[in-house]
Protein backbone atom coordinates (compact mmCIF):
# COMPACT_ATOMS: atom_id res chain seq x y z
CA UNK A 1 0.00 0.00 0.00
CA UNK A 2 1.51 3.28 -1.04
CA UNK A 3 1.06 6.43 1.00
CA UNK A 4 2.08 10.06 0.82
CA UNK A 5 2.22 12.33 3.85
CA UNK A 6 2.44 16.09 3.68
CA UNK A 7 4.07 18.18 6.40
CA UNK A 8 5.69 21.53 7.04
CA UNK A 9 2.73 23.88 6.97
CA UNK A 10 2.36 26.60 9.60
CA UNK A 11 1.53 30.26 10.07
CA UNK A 12 4.02 32.60 8.41
CA UNK A 13 4.14 36.33 7.78
CA UNK A 14 3.87 37.78 4.27
CA UNK A 15 7.25 37.69 2.59
CA UNK A 16 8.30 34.68 4.62
CA UNK A 17 9.35 31.21 3.51
CA UNK A 18 8.26 27.64 4.14
CA UNK A 19 9.42 24.26 2.92
CA UNK A 20 6.74 21.60 2.59
CA UNK A 21 7.57 17.90 2.52
CA UNK A 22 5.81 15.04 0.80
CA UNK A 23 7.15 11.76 2.15
CA UNK A 24 6.36 8.52 0.35
CA UNK A 25 6.09 5.03 1.72
CA UNK A 26 5.41 1.80 -0.08
CA UNK A 27 6.74 2.91 -3.46
CA UNK A 28 9.68 4.63 -5.11
CA UNK A 29 8.64 8.23 -5.49
CA UNK A 30 11.30 8.89 -8.14
CA UNK A 31 9.57 6.81 -10.81
CA UNK A 32 6.35 8.77 -10.96
CA UNK A 33 5.31 12.38 -11.38
CA UNK A 34 4.39 14.07 -8.10
CA UNK A 35 2.20 17.14 -7.96
CA UNK A 36 1.45 19.72 -5.30
CA UNK A 37 -2.07 21.10 -5.11
CA UNK A 38 -3.72 23.59 -2.81
CA UNK A 39 -7.23 24.42 -1.75
CA UNK A 40 -8.16 27.71 -0.20
CA UNK A 41 -11.41 28.16 1.76
CA UNK A 42 -14.35 28.41 -0.59
CA UNK A 43 -12.25 27.68 -3.67
CA UNK A 44 -11.60 24.67 -5.83
CA UNK A 45 -8.41 22.69 -5.47
CA UNK A 46 -5.78 23.91 -7.91
CA UNK A 47 -2.51 22.56 -9.22
CA UNK A 48 0.57 24.38 -7.95
CA UNK A 49 3.62 22.47 -9.12
CA UNK A 50 4.78 19.15 -10.51
CA UNK A 51 8.04 17.26 -10.81
CA UNK A 52 8.08 14.44 -13.30
CA UNK A 53 9.76 11.07 -12.96
CA UNK A 54 13.52 11.23 -12.50
CA UNK A 55 13.20 15.03 -12.06
CA UNK A 56 13.65 15.69 -15.74
CA UNK A 57 11.09 18.48 -15.78
CA UNK A 58 9.24 20.73 -13.38
CA UNK A 59 6.07 22.75 -13.82
CA UNK A 60 4.58 25.68 -11.94
CA UNK A 61 1.35 27.61 -11.86
CA UNK A 62 1.79 31.19 -13.04
CA UNK A 63 0.79 32.44 -9.60
CA UNK A 64 3.80 30.80 -7.94
CA UNK A 65 6.39 30.86 -10.71
CA UNK A 66 9.61 32.44 -9.50
CA UNK A 67 8.62 32.03 -5.84
CA UNK A 68 8.14 28.27 -5.39
CA UNK A 69 10.62 25.49 -6.19
CA UNK A 70 9.80 21.79 -6.33
CA UNK A 71 12.54 19.22 -5.80
CA UNK A 72 13.22 15.60 -4.88
CA UNK A 73 15.48 13.85 -2.39
CA UNK A 74 15.68 10.29 -3.66
CA UNK A 75 17.56 9.06 -0.60
CA UNK A 76 14.70 10.23 1.60
CA UNK A 77 12.00 9.31 -0.92
CA UNK A 78 10.59 12.78 -0.45
CA UNK A 79 9.44 15.65 -2.65
CA UNK A 80 9.72 19.20 -1.35
CA UNK A 81 8.03 22.48 -2.15
CA UNK A 82 10.16 25.46 -1.19
CA UNK A 83 7.93 28.50 -0.95
CA UNK A 84 9.49 31.96 -0.80
CA UNK A 85 8.03 35.47 -0.71
CA UNK A 86 4.73 34.07 0.53
CA UNK A 87 1.59 36.12 0.04
CA UNK A 88 -1.76 36.01 1.86
CA UNK A 89 -3.30 34.49 -1.27
CA UNK A 90 -1.03 31.47 -0.81
CA UNK A 91 -3.05 30.55 2.28
CA UNK A 92 -4.51 27.10 1.69
CA UNK A 93 -4.31 23.44 2.57
CA UNK A 94 -1.53 21.95 0.46
CA UNK A 95 -1.68 18.39 -0.82
CA UNK A 96 0.71 16.19 -2.73
CA UNK A 97 -0.24 13.27 -4.93
CA UNK A 98 1.07 11.04 -7.70
CA UNK A 99 -0.23 12.55 -10.92
CA UNK A 100 -0.48 12.26 -14.65
CA UNK A 101 0.35 15.48 -16.43
CA UNK A 102 0.05 16.85 -19.94
CA UNK A 103 1.40 20.26 -20.85
CA UNK A 104 1.17 22.11 -17.54
CA UNK A 105 -0.07 22.05 -13.96
CA UNK A 106 -3.59 22.80 -15.12
CA UNK A 107 -3.58 19.34 -16.74
CA UNK A 108 -2.46 17.47 -13.60
CA UNK A 109 -4.76 14.63 -12.59
CA UNK A 110 -4.21 12.93 -9.24
CA UNK A 111 -3.84 9.18 -8.97
CA UNK A 112 -5.51 7.64 -5.95
CA UNK A 113 -7.04 9.35 -2.96
CA UNK A 114 -6.03 12.57 -1.22
CA UNK A 115 -4.05 12.70 1.99
CA UNK A 116 -4.83 14.98 4.91
CA UNK A 117 -2.78 17.87 3.55
CA UNK A 118 -0.85 20.51 5.47
CA UNK A 119 -2.20 23.96 6.34
CA UNK A 120 -0.28 27.01 5.22
CA UNK A 121 -1.47 30.34 6.57
CA UNK A 122 0.14 33.58 5.44
CA UNK A 123 -0.89 36.37 7.74
CA UNK A 124 0.57 39.35 9.52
Amino acid sequence: QFQLMESGGRVVQPGGSLKLSCAASGFNLNVIAIGWFRQAPGKEREGVSCIVAHAESTYYADSVKGRFTISRDNAKNTVYLQMNNLKPEDTAVYYCAPVTIGSGVQTMAPIGSWGQGTQVTVSA
